[in-house]
Formats: structure tokens, C-alpha cells, sequence
């Protein structure tokens, strides 16, 4: 596809300095003016003061100029202005406020780690040695950005400007109520929320496997036992286990691992997920506040404050 990568997100909050200090537990390390990066992508997160939550960009890696003209000629047939440069195509979804940028960026090449040893009934693959997950001490470092989740009030014109307009594929379908959309072969880099008020819902961060989803997350609960929200868990809609976490601004931040990929489009086929199938396959349920977050209220008639 023309789109090949989630580049980075601009994270909007009243409490920016609360709120780095939170990132930088979770494993991305500082990079000054309020970005942080990953191991292996970079810049990814971007954190910038606003009077209340939200998502306020999403910038996405294209191959060449020509992708970035196509993405302009789509939005114009939906009726959407975009303002392009040498390199870049910047145009904002109505419903949602949130800047969407196309940058001509180069394709990521994640180096290859070795895959977890495990041993099964009847298969000894690991013997004579405990297993590498328990010996692990350094602290858990994301790899990369995985996806941001956005609730809109107008769900078929959020999906329409990321997906006819600037050329995002559909995953999978929660019924009549969200799409998984991907901008690169991961099964989603975008999940689009039916909602009463625009808000940015949680992000998630790639970590190797297993293992290093619960160490994180025990990490980072240590000495903060209010930042649980859900998990240990596998999701159905992208196969990956998770565990959520929630930053002082009141945003969810998800370790994952083992994310399904759609590498050829014609051998995958989008479902329409009803009931938990759509959030998760095994795990404990998810709490109310995950479903409808505590401060919702407060982002709809404009009392938002920095959750605690």
C-alpha cells in the first residue's frame, strides 16, 4: 500500500509535565520540546499542553509525492481541504479536530528478534534452563508505536477521511460501533470509536513479547497501583495480548505483543465483531471505566481537568 507506517501522534493534555514524567516510566526515553521515542521508530510521541485531552495529530509515512497528490485528490472529492508541501499533505477530520499528516518518510525496517523459546506438551525446545522471560532485569523500552484509538461523534465521516480520504484500510468492523483501520501490514494503526465528545481513547506500544507485556505493566504499577485499568489479556480484533495502563491526563496506554499481519490484502477478510468478541478473546472483562471513561462527562460540557 501506498501508506506504510504509523510515524508519530501529537498527545494533548492540560498537565504536560505529569503526564512526560508518565511516558518516561512507560519505557520511552525523553527527547526534548515533548518527544519521546522508541527503539526502533524514533520520535513517536509528542506531548503538547491543551485545556483538555485529546488526540491532536496523526502524521503517516507515504512512499513518494505522487501517494501524497492521490491523497489530496481523494479528500477533494469528499469535500475536505488538505494543504500540501514538497513532502508532507496536512488535512483535519472534522468531527474530531485531529490533524492528519501524510509524510513522504521512509519505510521502517525493525530488526528481527529472536523469538521466545517455549517449551509444550510433547516438545521440550528449552532444557536444562529456566526461561529467558524470568531472567530478564533491564527495563521494558517499547519498539515502536502500534496504533491510537479516537472516539468521534460522527463515526462515518471519521472513517471516510481516514479511509477514502487519506487511503487507510479497514481490519475489522466492531458493530455499529468502531473500525479497525491499518496504514501499514499491521492489522490495525488506527481504531475509530463511536462517541458522545472527540477524545483520545488509549495508544499502544509494541514490546517483544509476553513476558515483556507483564513486566511493564508490573513495572509500572509497582509503586502506582491506581494506573491498572485492564488486563493481563489477548484481544480477537488483532490477535495481541495487552495490558492497559492509565496516564495521569486520564488517557489509557497498552503494552501489546504478537499483533496479527495483513501483508496481502486478498488473504485477509474483515470481520464484524459483536459483544466482547470485538475487545477481547480471554482475560478478565473489562472495566466500565474502559468502556466509557470516568471523565467523559467532563469533556462534553467542557469541565475537563487532569484525572487522577
Amino acid at each position: 500500500m501506498a501508506l506504510h507506517r504509523l510515524v508519530s501522534i501529537t498527545m494533548g493534555v492540560p498537565n504536560v509535565a505529569e503526564t512526560a514524567a508518565y511516558y518516561a516510566d512507560f519505557g520511552l526515553s525523553p527527547d526534548g520540546d515533548g518527544w519521546f521515542s522508541t527503539r526502533d521508530a524514533g520520535r513517536q510521541l509528542h506531548i503538547v499542553h491543551t485545556p483538555a485531552r485529546r488526540l491532536v495529530e496523526v502524521r503517516v509515512g507515504a512512499d513518494t509525492p505522487d501517494d501524497l497528490h492521490a491523497a489530496a485528490a481523494r479528500l477533494k472529492r469528499l469535500g475536505i481541504e488538505s494543504r500540501p508541501t514538497g513532502s508532507t499533505l496536512t488535512a483535519y477530520d472534522r468531527a474530531t479536530a485531529v490533524r492528519a499528516v501524510l509524510e513522504v518518510a521512509p519505510r521502517l525496517a525493525q530488526p528481527t528478534v529472536p523469538a521466545t523459546v517455549y517449551n509444550g506438551p510433547g516438545r521440550i525446545e528449552r532444557a536444562g534452563s529456566r526461561a529467558p522471560g524470568i531472567l530478564r532485569t533491564t527495563p521494558v523500552q517499547p519498539r515502536k508505536l502500534g496504533h491510537a484509538v479516537v472516539g468521534t461523534t460522527d463515526l462515518d465521516a471519521t472513517t471516510a477521511f481516514f479511509r477514502e480520504g487519506l487511503g487507510f484500510k479497514a481490519s475489522d468492523y466492531i458493530k455499529d460501533h468502531g473500525v479497525f483501520l491499518r496504514c501499514s501490514t499491521d492489522h490495525h494503526n488506527l481504531l475509530v470509536l463511536a462517541a458522545p465528545v472527540a477524545f483520545l481513547h488509549h495508544t499502544s506500544w509494541q514490546v517483544d513479547d509476553i513476558d515483556e507485556v507483564g513486566r511493564g505493566a508490573t513495572a509500572m504499577l509497582e509503586d502506582h497501583p491506581e494506573r491498572h485499568v485492564w488486563g493481563l489479556g489477548r484481544h480477537h480484533a488483532g490477535s495481541n495480548f495487552f495490558w492497559y495502563l492509565k496516564d495521569p491526563a486520564g488517557n489509557f496506554s497498552e503494552y501489546y505483543s504478537d499483533m496479527d499481519c495483513v501483508v496481502d490484502d486478498q488473504l485477509w477478510t474483515p470481520e464484524v465483531l459483536e459483544g466482547a468478541k470485538g475487545l477481547f478473546n480471554w482475560g478478565p472483562p473489562p472495566p466500565p471505566s474502559f468502556l466509557h471513561p470516568e471523565d467523559l462527562a467532563a469533556l462534553m460540557t467542557g469541565t475537563h481537568s487532569a484525572a487522577g
